[in-house]
């Protein structure tokens, strides 16, 4: 197929750049607190809609949505201009927010997040695209630093907002309160955005996105059903064969398009193919644990919402730190690979910290494992971002960063079912353990035992349950440090390469990018 050149922007000034960023970050927070905050917030909710049955589904319509949809806007961003798309994802977000907070039954409940789910995924994805055309390679380091610390400080403080906005003013306004904010970023980035035409002739792969949207939405219905304790099901082995079914004809589809969605030669690059594994590795082990901390900190230390809330300080904390300083070196120096390196041993470290985190922890102990905990997050984000966006061709840019998004993604909802399922089995282990006059006192079996219906409980009973939780939890934590070794060797086998500079500079060797060739590609 014959592309026509991109017309390269007109040069702006540093201001208009740093207008359009702070409103793309209000997107992106937008986005990913709308895929946590609901946690806190659905017992209520789900007393007020009633359909307690269904109300699981809150979350996993917009993270369905949201999986589905994120290879579409990449590509769409690469054909059309990022601009548009993004502008069209906030547009569906903000109407989905408003659904969300008109419905008046859980099934238009479910239907709204679906639709604020297919905005979201393009604000996520598109944030990161934007950024790769605003700024050279070592600087947009630096900016995608703030970027990831804003991914992982709307992860953390979602669930705390959800539970104090729906118990003071009401729980549609956890969906309400994006449409000031939707309707400022869209009216800020028509002024000051410009286009980034691509000057391409749009070929949309329909059939390839669809395929890899069914793939991607039979596997985190899977991961729900099976390792999130639904078992026995047909479904649990009906869908398998149907992710099989269509990865295969999306790879038979893909090597015939035009303009595919993702196209496979991304994945000969070696940078590329490890930094979406290290974080499919990495989004389980550390966005999928995250929503299980609060119930963690409140089950076996004892501590109260409130408090255990003020523990996830250090984690927003540690996250700015390591996602901003670790940009700002990689802008210097060019070199990333260090950092998920890093990154994956620490994670390693603080799993098995967490495993040891008993009811009579110091709770400054605690406070530097949560800190700790985002460090290693904050350290890999951006910079495996970065490793992706500069190895792909600019023409692909937009693939490449949704399909790094989609990863960390699917890590997510893997990591929330598995560690999920982990937790389950192992409470239920613990359980066949207890002493007959503890089992008499609860008032249900381990697995659905809360902070609250373990206060109840006296003193020797709840101490035996707390007991079997942390055992339980411990398990869990295992399993998140093995998965950090798995993401730890494959950071070292990423090329140490080192990013161009302004004006082109060579990578380490001396050795200049062929035309059209990225610059980190001549290194490698």
């Amino acid at each position: 197929m014959t592309e026509t050149a991109s017309p390269a922007p007109a040069p702006m000034s540093f201001s208009r750049k740093m207008t359009i960023y702070v409103a793309l970050l209000a997107g992106l927070f937008m986005a990913v607190l709308d895929a946590q905050i609901v946690a806190t917030a659905l017992p209520t909710i789900a007393a007020d809609l009633g359909r307690l049955e269904l109300f699981g589904w809150v979350g996993a319509a917009y993270l369905l949505a949201t999986a589905a949809v994120t290879p579409f806007y990449g590509k769409l961003g690469d054909l059309f201009g990022r601009k548009r798309v993004f502008m069209a994802a906030i547009v569906i977000f903000v109407i989905g927010s408003l659904a969300c907070g008109l419905a008046r039954s859980m099934e238009m409940l479910i239907a709204a997040r679906v639709i604020q789910g297919l905005g979201g995924g393009g604000l996520m994805t598109s944030a990161f695209g934007i950024l790769a055309d605003l700024f050279e390679p070592r600087e947009r380091a630096k900016y995608q630093g703030f970027s990831s610390a804003v991914f992982t400080v709307a992860s953390l403080i979602g669930p705390v907002a959800g539970g104090v906005i729906s118990q003071t003013i009401g729980w549609e306004y956890i969906f309400l309160i994006n449409l000031p904010i939707g309707i400022g970023v869209i009216i800020v980035l028509i002024f000051a955005m410009p286009n980034f035409e691509t000057g391409r002739k749009p070929s949309i792969d329909y059939m390839g996105g669809f395929l890899l949207a069914a793939a991607v939405t039979a596997l985190v219905f899977w991961a729900e059903e099976a390792l999130g304790g639904g078992y026995g099901g047909v479904m649990v082995y009906l869908l398998p064969a149907v992710v099989v079914a269509a990865l295969v004809g999306f790879v038979v589809v893909e090597r015939r398009a035009d303009e595919p969605m993702v196209p496979l030669h991304l994945f000969s690059n070696r940078s590329i193919s490890l930094a979406l594994a290290i974080s499919v590795v990495s989004g389980v082990a550390t966005l999928g644990m995250l929503n299980y901390f609060a119930l963690f900190l409140q089950t076996v230390t004892g501590l109260p919402p409130a408090l255990a809330g003020l523990l996830f300080l250090p984690s927003s904390v540690g996250s700015l730190l390591a996602s901003v300083g670790s940009g700002m070196l990689v802008s210097r120096t060019g070199r990333y690979k260090i950092f998920p390196v890093i990154s994956m041993v620490l994670g390693a470290v603080v799993m098995i910290g967490f495993s040891t985190v008993h009811a009579t922890t110091p709770l400054w102990f605690i406070g530097i494992l949560m800190f700790f905990f985002s460090v290693a997050i904050g350290l890999q984000m951006q910079t495996l971002m970065t490793a992706v966006q500069a190895a792909a061709p600019m023409r692909d840019v937009g693939a490449a960063t949704g399909t790094i998004t989609l990863a960390r993604m699917i890590g997510a909802s893997l990591g929330l079912a598995a560690n999920g399922g982990l937790l389950t089995a192992a409470l239920m282990r613990g359980q066949e353990g207890i002493s007959a006059g503890t089992l008499a006192a609860m008032p249900g079996p381990m697995s659905e035992m809360t902070p609250t219906a373990i206060a109840t409980l006296p003193p020797e009973a709840a101490s035996e349950v707390v007991e079997v939780f942390a055992t339980a939890f411990g398990t869990v934590f295992y399993f998140g440090a093995a998965l950090f070794a798995v993401g730890f060797l494959c950071a070292l086998l990423m090329p140490n390469v080192k990013l161009a500079g302004r004006g082109g500079e060579a990578p380490t060797g001396g050795r200049a990018a062929p035309a059209g060739v990225p610059a980190q590609a001549a290194g490698e």
